[in-house]
Formats: C-alpha cells, sequence, structure tokens
C-alpha cells in the first residue's frame, strides 16, 4: 500500500459532464496530465497479434475482414466512405463492447471539441449528466441555475434532446446537444419514475456554481451548524474554512448537518482536505484500486476541529463521486450517520490517452473504495435513516430530511 500526496491539478473525480458554460472544460480534466505521451504510428500488415504475448485475441481476424471489405464493398472509396471512418468505426465498437459509458473514443473533429474552452458565446443548462442503467440521466441540477428552475431532478431520465432521442448515446455526445449559443432553448424530454414523458424548454446561460451555504440553527438551546456543499470546487476549501471559523469563533457549536444532496463532485484533494476538519489526521479518507498501478490511499491530514463534535450527513440520489468518498470516510471512520435517499453511485476514475492523429481515449482505469473497502461505483451509499424528499414536500417548503437530520442530533445531545 502507497500513501501519495496529491494536488489540484493532478487528479479530478467529476466523472460524468457539467452542463455548464464555465465548468466543461475543467471536468474533462482528469487525469490528462498523466495521459500525456508521443504515441506511436503503428504500421500492421499481415500480423496475428500486436507486442502482447498475454493477449489471446487474433488480430489477423480484422485483417481478413478488412481485406475483405476493400475488395468486395461496392462503395469503397466514395466520398461518403473515407478508410480512417472505417477504422474508427472498428474502434468506436472495440471501446462499446467494454460495456462502460465512461470509456469512450474521441475521433479528432470531437476530440478538439471535448479539449476546447466553453468561452462565452456558448452557454449551459447548468445540470450534471450521466448514465445509469444504459439511460442517460440527471445526476443533479446546479442551485439556482436554468436547469432546476425549470423543475429538473435528480435521477430524471433524459430520453430525447430536442429531436435526438438518447438510447444508445454517450455523454459527450449529450452535451454537445444540450451546449449551444447564450439565450437559445434547448428541449430535453424527461421520464420522472413512473409517469409519462413531459418536455422542459430550458434556456441557455452561463452557469455560475454555488460552492457553500451555511448557517447557525437554534435546537433547543444547542447550536447545530449547517453546512449546505454544493460542488467540490476550486473555491469550496476556503469557503469551508471560512464558514467553519466564522461560526466556531461566535457560537458554541454542537452538532452538524452536513448537507450534501444533488452535490455531483469535484475535486478529490477538496474532499480530502474537507475530510481532515472531521476525522484523526491519518485516518483513510478513500482508496484508488487500480490494474495498472500499485495501489493508492489517501489520507486525512487536517485540523480535526470537528473531530469531536456530533454530525450528521445528508444525501440523496444526486450525491456523486466526490461526495460519496467523503460520506463513505465519515460512515466507515466515524460511524456517522447518512440520512435521505440512495447516492448515485459514481466511483471510477477516468484518464484521457491522445493518438497520433489527433483522436483520444478516454479510458476507465480505476475505482474508488471507502476506508471499509465498499465499491462506490454502481453501488452508491445507502442511507442508514431513509427519508424520501416528495414533490409535495418541495411545494409546501417541507425538509423532512433536514428534519431527521435534527432529530438524531437531539438525540445524541441529549
Amino acid at each position: 500500500m502507497k500513501f501519495k500526496k496529491f494536488t489540484q491539478s493532478a487528479l479530478i473525480i467529476t466523472l460524468s459532464i457539467l452542463v455548464a458554460a464555465v465548468l466543461v472544460g475543467g471536468s474533462f480534466a482528469l487525469g490528462y496530465s498523466l495521459g500525456v505521451k508521443n504515441p506511436e504510428r503503428v504500421v500492421v500488415k499481415g500480423i496475428t497479434n500486436i507486442g502482447d504475448s498475454d493477449s489471446s485475441a487474433d488480430f489477423g481476424i480484422f485483417w481478413q475482414a478488412w481485406k475483405k471489405i476493400q475488395d468486395n464493398y461496392f462503395f469503397v472509396g466514395s466520398s461518403t466512405l473515407k478508410d480512417q471512418d472505417v477504422v474508427y468505426g472498428a474502434i468506436n465498437g472495440m471501446v462499446e463492447k467494454l460495456g462502460d459509458p465512461n470509456t469512450i473514443f474521441l475521433p479528432p473533429v470531437e476530440s478538439k471539441k471535448f479539449n476546447e474552452d466553453v468561452t462565452g458565446s456558448f452557454g449551459g443548462i447548468g445540470a450534471e449528466i450521466g448514465t445509469k442503467d444504459d439511460q442517460l440521466v440527471v445526476i443533479a441540477p446546479l442551485k439556482d441555475s436554468p436547469s432546476e428552475k425549470a423543475g429538473l431532478k435528480a435521477g430524471d431520465k433524459i430520453v430525447k434532446i430536442n429531436d435526438t432521442v438518447t438510447v444508445g448515446l454517450n455523454v459527450n455526445d449529450a452535451v454537445s446537444l444540450i451546449r449551444g449559443p447564450l439565450g437559445t432553448k434547448v428541449i430535453l424530454t424527461i421520464v420522472r419514475d413512473s409517469q409519462d414523458p413531459k418536455d422542459y424548454a430550458i434556456t441557455r446561460q452561463e452557469i455560475k456554481v454555488p460552492t457553500l451555504e451555511s448557517s447557525v440553527k437554534d435546537l433547543e438551546g444547542n447550536k447545530i451548524l449547517y453546512l449546505k456543499l454544493f460542488a467540490f470546487n476550486q473555491n469550496a476549501t476556503d469557503d469551508f474554512r471560512k464558514a467553519v471559523i466564522e461560526a466556531t469563533a461566535s457560537n458554541d457549536i454542537k452538532g452538524v448537518v452536513l448537507d450534501m444532496r444533488n452535490n455531483p463532485g469535484g475535486f478529490l484533494d477538496v474532499a480530502i482536505s474537507l475530510a481532515g476538519w472531521f476525522l484523526k489526521q491519518g485516518d483513510v479518507v478513500t482508496i484508488k484500486d487500480s490494474r495498472i498501478e500499485p495501489e493508492e490511499i489517501f489520507r486525512a491530514a487536517g485540523n480535526e476541529v470537528l473531530l469531536k463534535v456530533p454530525v450528521v450527513v445528508l444525501i440523496n440520489q444526486g450525491s456523486a463521486s466526490a461526495s460519496e468518498i467523503l460520506a463513505g470516510a465519515l460512515r466507515d471512520d466515524r460511524r456517522i450517520q447518512l440520512i435521505g435517499e440512495k447516492s448515485f453511485g459514481k466511483g471510477t476514475v477516468q484518464q484521457l490517452y491522445p493518438l497520433s492523429d489527433g483522436s483520444q481515449l478516454k479510458i476507465t482505469n480505476a475505482h474508488w473504495l471507502t476506508p471499509k473497502r465498499q465499491f462506490i461505483n454502481k453501488n452508491g451509499l445507502n442511507p442508514d435513516i431513509k427519508v424520501t424528499l416528495t414533490d409535495k414536500d418541495v411545494a409546501a417548503k417541507k425538509d423532512p430530511q433536514l428534519d431527521k437530520a435534527l432529530e438524531v442530533l437531539k438525540k445524541q445531545l441529549q
């Protein structure tokens, strides 16, 4: 086992795509600097296998098929069918066979778009989207974003984007369809639970992502610090520190509610940093399990200010990635209770690998584990106390999940 220091620029764990003008470039930076190598151009002719003595695949079959197509297919060489496009199609087929929606192939044109910084001429709807059970879904709408104001919810199934049916559509293609000029509209056809499909017309805007809201609540004479964390972005560490210092300096804080509902994740090192407020130095926060590298253990190294303070954590199906890492660490290391609904289950690491012609492969190469070695990906975190939040609750401005969190803290403080 190996403990390795990390930097914010080295590793990002927002694994699905945030459809927000100011975030797309950052969300795709995952491991990019580690994946940049000098790709070799390989010319293969009349061989069986390529450079891998452990592979049982017979690449000769591919070349036989290629030859038959070149010799016999009527439209070979036509203006609408390029040989290189056939190669790209073969690579796409190979990637799709892996059955991992986060591992994708990007031909040169798509690769260039993927790497472009989104300028002020483009806008988004302010929601992170991903795939679950082979279905394009909303992971979480951002606070005060066009998607939230339009009524989108975590877990909504996106079945159509404008006139494009999403069956077989990967996340990156979906982002390209959703993103567009500021002030223009995109229509998402949504299926929620067992309801009939419903169209949502959403106007694209420049998205500014909030980080943290905090307040001090009075619970029968006990001061409770409520921290609503929206994202693990570059500002989260400083905003969190300021909120906690201000609250603890002016109040005798007896408990904390950490609300990570609809928090789609962000930077890994932010999650590690925030864990240091709640855990002992040296406690395991998460484990990176990789096939190609030694296992890495990431440990808390913070100030332990909230170590002795009772804490409860709120999660829902919009809690993903870094949110699940932090929530899992607090439960495994301190037996802190999770309240709400099952989290999304997004715990893989992707890295970009450039190819010689400007195309790229984005490949899943590792998993995140909780300190007790629970796989996060696809499994999610089950709450210790399940409490649902219905549309009626929202309309009535009720929050039974937060009410339950305060009730749990009250019992702990008695």
